[in-house]
């Protein structure tokens, strides 16, 4: 993931006290040499740091440098290094080199700045200007491939040293300067006898550093200009005139603007790294905030993009390149919240958009998002496959059951038909009436079980694939129980107890004779027979509840759930492929009900299954 950096420079809290010591180095080295450092040697010197220093910092910074080269040059360009002469003709060459080299020195360092910035990846090498295609119907103007979306500037700027501190911070500290300085002034004026200029100077360094405390760098700045032009003018001797008599009061007044610079560095370092150490904890906050929410299992990418528009706000798109366009996955927040768009690639296939967010976002963070977001994709990506791949192993292991069950139970029953019919053929064969009668009975058997089987079968074939669609609508349980009991093979003796009054279910009547039969089937095949099974029906609450109850050899706990799996017969006994109650298990819950086993007291299995009660006067359709 990558952004471009904007052109910013070396900051000014950091190259305005470098190129305060490079030129007060320069003065003391004119001052020790006693004259011969030659006044042009001395511009020279001032001249190339103002645009040296310019070149590698702020543009706002040069202003500054060429000010405090000019002075340093004038103050220190011949002996006596006290006569500052601003009004004489080294002082107008000097303020005209000096402000040339450092406007020169900015102008050249902007544009080498962007020069590097336009064609160079910095930082985390992704270039925002590839953006893909921003659809009008997807919120915002379109943009190209190729073309920049945002290339992350305003927040860069915001987060960097010029934003340390806000706007009105800074302008109290400004007008604490306007209005202490001059105030300040008045009071040493009139307690000049009893303090000495070193004095005065550390006075005036007390509002400085309030200054700096209030309003950052800048207005510290101000204040410490504004003040060694007062002190020269008020304290330094000759007095009401920018000259200095004294070489020690010039050194005292350049180490003072050099300190008061210094200071005020610092204090504004020190609100930058409060301010940083606020946006990280914000970030840390959030991310974790993210990260629990990953773990709790909201981990699609619209969980984790609906996470991030719920923090900074704005619009926030994940776009995929699919076959050569640009396609959104994922989506969050104001479909009309496009402008200023930032873009950030997770990959080159994969890129996070973010639109209109709050200025607090840091790159941190979205990087943060745009990772959690590539990788909850992926982790969805990953469950469908599995879920794909599970079911293949569902479908290849109910296909081999199924091969199993064609081999064996339904050839049974096709072996049965076969050699009745073939025997009812025989000509040399002289077959009674009863014979004849026996063996027309064995082909009905066997064809009405291998029908029952192949219904079976055919009913577990539309479960698995999800063709079932139930037609649900209000249904009496009196009315479908008795007709599932005579689709049965024989006559058959099993007891119906519906109350009076019993609400209708919500059910498709023919999806429930068929759960009901298979039900009964299983009941009446492990019932003994001096006690049959029964088909009892309640109420409970907005449910019904049906419970077919035998007293045969029961099921243990532990195999209860896999009776209702499909080709499971646990008694290896009975003839079937083992549907029946998977079947009936399937329909039931296709219709919105549930089906389970429980044991009969004193002995023996009940199938328990609830379907909701309906609401007369309504139906609807429902595809499982």
């Amino acid at each position: 993931m990558s952004y471009r950096r904007k052109p910013h420079g070396l900051a000014a809290p950091f190259a305005l006290p470098l190129g305060f010591a490079l030129l007060l180095a320069v003065g003391t080295v004119a001052a020790m040499l006693g004259g011969r450092l030659p006044a042009l040697g001395v511009l020279i010197a001032c001249a190339a740091i103002a645009g040296v220093v310019s070149f590698a910092a702020e543009p706002v910074s040069a202003p500054v440098l060429a000010l405090i080269g000019w002075l340093t040059t004038v103050g220190f360009s011949r002996p006596p290094y006290a006569d500052l002469r601003p009004t004489g003709p080294m002082a107008a060459r000097a303020a005209i080199a000096i402000a040339a080299c450092a406007l020169a020195g900015a102008g050249l360092g902007m544009l080498y700045r962007w020069c590097a910035a336009r064609f160079t990846l910095v930082g985390m090498s992704v270039s925002p200007g590839s953006g893909p295609a921003v659809t009008p119907g997807h919120g915002g103007g379109r943009t190209q491939p190729g073309q920049p979306v945002h290339p992350y500037l305003e927040p860069a700027r915001k987060s960097g040293l010029a934003g340390a501190i806000d706007t009105r911070r800074r302008l109290y500290g400004a007008a604490l300067a306007l209005a202490f300085i001059p105030l300040l002034t008045l009071v040493l004026v009139a307690a000049r006898p009893s303090l000495d200029p070193a004095d005065d100077l550390l006075i005036y360094l007390v509002v400085v550093v309030a200054a700096a405390l209030v309003g950052g760098f800048w207005p510290a700045v101000l204040a410490a200009v504004a003040a060694s032009f007062l002190v020269n003018w008020y304290f330094t001797p000759p007095l009401h005139n920018l000259s200095i008599g004294e070489p020690r009061n010039l050194l005292a007044l350049v180490l003072f603007v050099t300190v008061a610079v210094t200071v005020s560095s610092v204090v504004h370092l020190a609100a930058r790294r409060a301010q940083q150490a606020a946006s990280s904890r914000d970030e840390a906050s959030s991310l974790l905030t993210l990260a629990q929410t990953v773990l709790g299992g909201a981990d699609t990418p619209a969980a984790v993009l609906d996470h991030l528009t719920s923090t900074i706000g704005g619009r926030a798109e994940l776009l995929e390149q699919v076959a050569g366009r640009w396609v959104r996955v994922a989506a969050s927040g104001d479909p009309d919240a496009m402008d200023g768009a930032t873009r950030i690639e997770v990959r080159p296939d994969l890129a996070l958009i973010v639109a209109e967010h709050s200025e607090l976002a840091g790159p941190g963070l979205l990087v943060g998002f745009a990772a959690q977001s590539a990788a909850a994709l992926d982790r969805e990506r990953l469950r469908t496959q599995a879920a794909q791949a599970e079911a293949l192993a569902e479908g290849n292991r109910m296909r081999t059951a199924l091969l199993a069950a064609v081999s064996h139970d339904l050839r049974t029953p096709l072996a049965s038909i076969k050699a009745s019919a073939s025997s009812l053929r025989q000509t040399d064969v002289e077959w009674t009436a009863a014979d004849q009668a026996a063996l027309l009975a064995t082909i009905d058997d066997n064809a009405d079980r291998l029908d029952a089987i192949i219904g079976n079968l055919l009913d577990m074939s539309r479960l698995h694939t999800g063709s079932l669609e139930p037609f649900l609508r209000p249904t009496a349980i009196d009315e479908v129980a008795p007709v599932a009991l005579r689709g049965l093979d024989a006559p058959v003796d099993l007891q119906i107890e519906v109350p009076d009054g019993l609400p209708l279910v919500r059910a498709d009547p023919g999806l429930l004779e068929r759960v009901l039969a298979n039900v009964f089937s299983n009941a009446l095949r492990h019932s003994p027979s001096s006690r049959p099974p029964v088909l009892r029906a309640r109420p409970s609450g907005d449910r019904v509840v049906l419970d077919v109850v035998d007293h045969g050899p029961g099921v243990p706990d532990r195999l209860k759930d896999r009776i209702f799996e499909p080709f499971q017969r646990l008694d290896g006994q009975h003839g079937g492929v083992g549907l029946g109650l998977a079947v009936a298990k399937g329909f039931a819950e296709a219709m919105g009900g549930t089906i389970a086993a429980v044991s009969t007291p004193g002995g023996g299995l009940t199938i328990r299954m609830t379907l909701p009660v309906a609401v007369v006067g309504t139906t609807s359709v429902l595809g499982a």
